[in-house]
């Protein structure tokens, strides 16, 4: 009998022995591999937090259908972060040290993102932001990817198209107020708002915040309306949004232009109750059913997408948010199958390094990890109705203005003739 051969031969069935009882690990082909995040399924951005993780659910159950990634399943392990950026510390720690995820992606939001930040940076985890604004102006963290079209300079996104299309009308306004909640997102808006009122020369008139508690906007859009301005850019969350519009309507607010950084005027829910009270907003957007939005895949999406959120009671139309949730995840995943691995600096590079071809168009990142061209709309609600969800499946209701390259219809201005 030949030794050498005997002896490799008992080694083997040893080690096989020592695996079968737990012994040693073992990696397993059919091992999932654990993507992980915190999402708001509850609180004031949930509206949109189900409705972005059901995108990331469809990914996920399409990437299985194809056989998963690296031949292993995907899974998704979540939590609901209540909206409340003190939840999203412990939420990432027991993912990734209790359930060991291998992979994070971000909740929604920039307030639910920023706590996020030092966790990732800490770890050196390669991290997709979802919908967060200029989180990382502060970090520059090379591993950060914001999957919001909003560009190489965030702070100015949702302005910079508002006040490029008020500059444009004639006779051109004169005067602007500028309003927003006392939180991260609306305080970015508002510097990044300053910014290019300064390009364009406009005049200042009113320039406030006040707190994320307020219920009664009636008293701000009194003050706001005793300056008589000819812009109004609002910077809000949905509750604010909702509120500041209401308001205006009840006290006779009408500025020529007015709009701009107003978060949740996209959602189904909002669009529903709010009707006609929405003609003649010029506000930013991310996708609408125009010809000029119609990417390769986007189409097949919503075909599953939107009979699926009316079963599950969320965001039937899903075109604010889902697409991006989606394409985030396709990124994450051409990351992965294109490396061949789960290394997060690897990863981390070629997201870098690469552009993508997702379901919102061709994505490249560029500067703090923001893409590298933005792509903000400026839509406008035109001819709304009130009590009919089904007429914003249609082309019309929400124009693109702008950018020119995805224009889709025209202004109607001032602010007053759009209320006939």
């Amino acid at each position: 009998m030949n030794r050498p051969r005997a002896l490799i031969g008992i080694v083997v069935a040893t080690l096989v022995l020592i695996a079968a009882v737990g012994l040693i690990p073992v990696a397993r082909a059919a091992d999932p591999i654990r993507i992980g995040l915190g999402m708001a399924l509850t609180g004031g951005l949930s509206a949109n937090g189900k409705p972005a993780l059901l995108a990331m659910q469809i990914w996920k159950d399409e990437i299985n259908k194809k056989g998963g990634l690296l031949g292993r399943p995907v899974e998704l392990i979540y939590y609901d972060d209540q909206t409340n950026p003190a939840t999203v510390p412990g939420i990432y720690t027991k993912l990734l040290d209790v359930d060991k995820v291998d992979l994070v992606v971000s909740g929604y939001g920039t307030n639910l993102i920023a706590p996020l930040m030092p966790i990732a940076i800490e770890r050196k985890l390669t991290v997709i932001g979802v919908f967060g604004l200029a989180n990382n102006e502060k970090y520059k963290y090379p591993n950060y990817f914001q999957i919001s079209p909003t560009g190489p300079d965030p702070a100015t996104s949702t302005a910079t198209g508002f006040f490029e299309l008020a500059a444009k009308q004639t006779p051109k306004p004169q005067t602007v107020a500028i309003v927003g909640a006392d939180a991260e997102y609306p305080q970015t808006a508002l510097v990044g708002a300053r910014e290019i009122i300064k390009h364009h020369g406009f005049k200042t008139v009113y320039d406030k915040t006040y707190p994320p508690s307020t219920v009664d906007y009636t008293p701000i859009v009194r003050a706001i309306k005793a300056t008589n301005p000819d812009i109004l850019f609002v910077a809000s969350y949905p509750p604010d949004s909702v509120g500041m519009l209401r308001a205006a309507h009840e006290v006779g607010l009408q500025p020529k232009i007015m709009g701009g950084g107003m978060v949740g005027l996209q959602f189904t829910t909002i669009m529903n109750s709010m009707g006609s009270k929405l003609n003649g907003i010029v506000n930013y957007d991310y996708w609408v059913p125009e010809k000029t939005m119609m990417f390769p895949g986007i189409a097949e999406f919503f075909k599953e997408y939107q009979p699926r959120a009316t079963k599950e009671g969320v965001d039937t139309l899903g075109y604010y948010l889902p697409p991006y949730a989606y394409a985030a995840m396709q990124i994450l995943g051409d990351a992965v199958t294109t490396t061949k691995g789960l290394d997060q600096q690897k990863i981390a590079d070629h997201i870098r390094s690469h552009e993508f071809s997702t379901i919102v168009g061709k994505v490249k990142f560029g500067k703090n990890g923001e893409w590298a061209k933005g792509r903000t709309l400026m839509v406008q609600y035109q001819k709304v109705q009130d009590g009919n969800i089904e007429q914003f499946r249609q082309p019309g209701k929400k124009p693109v203005l702008y950018p020119e390259e995805l224009k889709s219809g025209n202004i109607i201005y001032p602010y007053s003739a759009a209320l006939k």
